[in-house]
């Protein structure tokens, strides 16, 4: 495949300097011949199609250019202009600046350094959070790896090359064409070793990979060539990441670990649900695997790749749905000025949430004024105050049937108790929120303009507003 020259005008675009020549691509920057603006940096990509390559290249040429015209949001380039496939196949794109997750690795083992554990947490919500916005569109990309993700100076992650991805709404071309494994072998999933495509928990898995090295700078099942290598993982489990590096604490290793199961059913449910793990950690509830540094028995091998024996290609499901029935479910709970009714209505509410999804997690939220504190009274220190809401909120659950569902507990102060809600369930990718009609007594609500009137109309998600029985007397 030859290079284009700079300075070439091809389709309206002026040719600039070829910023990446790979086995796949060739990254060339692009402006308009015409010298008009163009609303952000663009970059043609023109796939790799010589005599010795595979059909893959250029049906990965068509699964990209389909999926990137119906993406939306910062997670992924803009869309621009595709060329004529009998002619020269190209795709324009926004160039989005920022350093891929590899270049980071390599400079990390350039100097011999390793990152902190909490910028390794912080760096895979940011990947979690752009997987998740990709699910909801009904994609998944099915090649993560650090070199299709880019880092934004912003610190959010942007997601490369979809080549290998599926959307539920258009014709799977690979799984059509190939029906065989499809993905890099270092990163690809179990279920896609079989030919299994458009799981979101694909690339859960990939994520769970990523951080694997990072942590460890090992990978988790190596670098496998041949399929029989790449179908071990169906059945076998990595290194517990302690025994390579014993600092690690328990509750990285038991998100890593959950990524990486064999069966998809027993990873996270979805990526907004490990992005909410790895940004509480002290919330992560840890089980043996987060502790343990011996390897899985040969009898549970043995099970797995048993079952595994059965496991066949089949139609790919919609992907947001899947997550839409695993939501992250926050309730708002009052702490003053509250009647016991009011909780009791709260806790029933939340009750039916949950009863009708299994695998939901539950967030207790409660907001509280940052001038209740006192940095000279022990009794309202803001250490003591969070303990005291904190205890609260366990107390509030009790009875609850939270049997199949995480649940985690957090205070936050503001002065403005909407505000705080708002932007707690925008950052955590709540799907419900669950709170009184009034947030406080009657007495309040005179006075202010109430708190869920504000969230029920700014919130981005659903909200569902419990109203309790007055009592007879004031009706």
């Amino acid at each position: 495949m030859k290079r284009l020259e700079a300075g070439t005008v091809l389709d309206g675009f002026l040719i600039g300097p070829c910023l990446h020549a790979g086995g796949m691509a060739h990254i060339y920057a692009v402006t308009y011949a015409d010298a008009r603006p163009a609303p952000f940096p663009m970059v043609m990509k023109v796939p790799r199609m010589t005599s010795g390559d595979g059909a893959e290249n250029i049906i990965g040429f068509e699964v990209e250019h389909q999926i990137l015209q119906v993406l939306q949001g910062r997670h992924v380039p803009r869309f621009v202009a595709a060329g004529d496939l009998e002619v020269l196949p190209y795709l324009v794109m926004e160039h989005v600046q920022g350093n891929t997750l590899q270049h980071i690795l390599d400079q990390h083992a350039e100097n011999k350094t390793t990152a902190s554990f909490n910028e390794i947490a912080k760096l895979g919500a940011s990947i979690a959070r752009a997987v998740h916005s990709l699910h909801q569109q009904n994609a998944c990309h099915l090649d993560l790896k650090p070199a299709n993700i880019l880092l934004h100076p912003d610190g959010y992650a942007v997601l490369l090359d979809f080549g290998l991805s599926c959307h539920a709404h258009q014709p799977d071309l690979l799984a059509e064409e190939l029906r065989k494994a499809i993905g890099s072998p270092t990163w690809i999933a179990p279920e896609q070793v079989v030919g299994v495509r458009g799981d979101p928990r694909s690339d859960i898995f990939a994520i769970g990979v990523m951080l694997y090295e990072f942590v460890t700078s090992e990978l988790p099942f190596g670098n496998p060539v041949t399929q029989g290598g790449m179908r071990q993982r169906l059945w076998m489990d990595p290194t517990p990441p302690r025994k390579l590096k014993p600092d690690i604490p328990d509750w990285l290793q038991e998100i890593i670990l959950r990524c990486l199961h064999p069966q998809a059913a027993l990873r996270y449910p979805s990526a907004a649900h490990l992005a909410f793990d790895l940004e509480h950690s002290d919330q992560v509830r840890i089980t043996q695997r987060g502790q343990q540094t011996a390897g899985t028995s040969v009898w549970t091998h043995l099970k797995r790749w048993l079952k595994a024996a059965g496991m066949h290609y089949h139609p790919s499901p919609l992907p947001a749905q899947q997550i839409t029935e695993v939501p992250i479910v926050m309730v708002a709970l009052p702490h003053y000025d509250v009647r016991d009714d009011t909780l009791y209505s709260l806790k029933q509410a939340v009750a039916r949430s949950l009863g009708v999804r299994p695998g939901a997690r539950l967030a207790v939220v409660t907001v509280i004024s940052p001038h209740q504190s006192s940095a000279s009274e022990d009794l309202r220190s803001e250490t003591t105050l969070h303990r005291r809401y904190l205890t609260m909120q366990r107390q509030w659950v009790e009875g609850l049937d939270l049997q199949h569902h995480q649940c985690s507990f957090h205070v936050l102060e503001s002065g403005d108790v909407a505000e705080a809600l708002l932007r707690y369930a925008q950052g955590n990718h709540v799907d419900m929120i669950v709170m009184g009609a009034a947030t406080h007594g009657l007495t309040i609500q005179r006075v202010i303009a109430p708190v869920p009137i504000k969230v029920a109309m700014e919130a981005s998600c659903s909200v569902l507003l419990v109203k309790q029985a007055l009592p007879f007397s004031k009706l």
